[in-house]
């Protein structure tokens, strides 16, 4: 896109991304390597949600470096605006739940330390950009406009619902999940809704193809996670409703995310043809 319509990141921003990205790096550990991170993070985690946060921040930090790699208003827009829901969810889900952090342990402390400011930086970035319209877009054809929104919903609902009564709808994961987990894992729903929402009002290239690749390894790596965690400790029932209810959830983000980067490169073959 020309540097008019879609102008670089200041450098502090993208040094700000770059030091996220090393904290990232540490996250997704508990999907690589669990058994070195699990002591290593600020609270008790037990296999299962190791796992599934270890595949979260793996698709978080791919994300991350797409923004560091355009350093472009797009698809840096819809990066900061899911980093912000996201981290003041995370945020608020975690001062709510003090109990959880040891504070004789530094962990607990940068743990607050970084998401504080990641909202912070986040935050007034928009802000001072919120005027700034997005770059120029595709013209989504009717489906996706049908579509779109209806998922956004979904999402939203799902992802408030995990706030506001995480037992009752955390009841359906494969695994006991509890308040804590449950509220933190809401913050997943709402970003996505929240950049959902904002690709379907105005779909920049770059933000198709960014949310695309978010969803599609957020659906399949909490699925392989779920997978791999089983294959030692034998404790799914795949049978159970609850479990293929899940399954069918992130497969559903999964396949969205799917055709939202077939969707970005036929945007991006159409371009280059032209």
């Amino acid at each position: 896109m020309p540097t008019s319509n879609n102008p670089p990141f200041p450098a502090a921003l993208r040094l700000f991304s770059a030091m996220v990205i090393i904290v990232l790096i540490v996250g997704a550990g508990l999907f690589f390597a669990p058994v070195l991170v699990k002591p290593r993070w600020p609270w008790a985690v037990t296999p299962f949600n190791a796992r599934f946060l270890g595949g979260f921040y793996t698709a978080e930090m791919v994300v991350m470096a797409a923004l560091l790699f355009w350093n472009r208003w797009s698809p840096g827009r819809l990066v900061l605006v899911m980093a912000f829901i996201f981290t003041v969810v995370v945020s608020a889900a975690s001062f709510i739940n003090l109990g959880y952090f040891n504070f004789q342990r530094k962990a607990p402390w940068l743990w607050f330390l970084v998401y504080l400011a990641s909202v912070a930086v986040s935050g007034l970035f928009l802000w001072q950009a919120r005027d700034r319209p997005s770059a120029k877009g595709v013209t989504l054809n009717p489906a996706w406009r049908s579509y779109m929104p209806v998922e956004s919903a979904i999402l939203g609902l799902y992802g408030v619902g995990l706030l506001l009564f995480p037992l009752t709808f955390s009841s359906i994961w494969p695994w006991p999940v509890d308040a804590f987990h449950a509220q933190v894992y809401s913050a997943i729903f709402l970003a996505g809704a929240g950049g959902i929402s904002l690709v379907w009002r105005s779909a920049p290239r770059e933000e198709l193809l960014v949310l695309g690749l978010a969803q599609f390894l957020v659906g399949l790596l909490a699925i392989l996670g779920l997978v791999i965690t089983d294959a030692a400790v034998h404790r799914i029932d795949w049978t159970a409703t609850g479990t293929l209810c899940w399954l069918a959830l992130f497969g559903w983000i999964c396949i969205s995310g799917v055709f939202k980067l077939y969707a970005a490169s036929r945007y991006f073959s159409s371009q280059s043809a032209s």
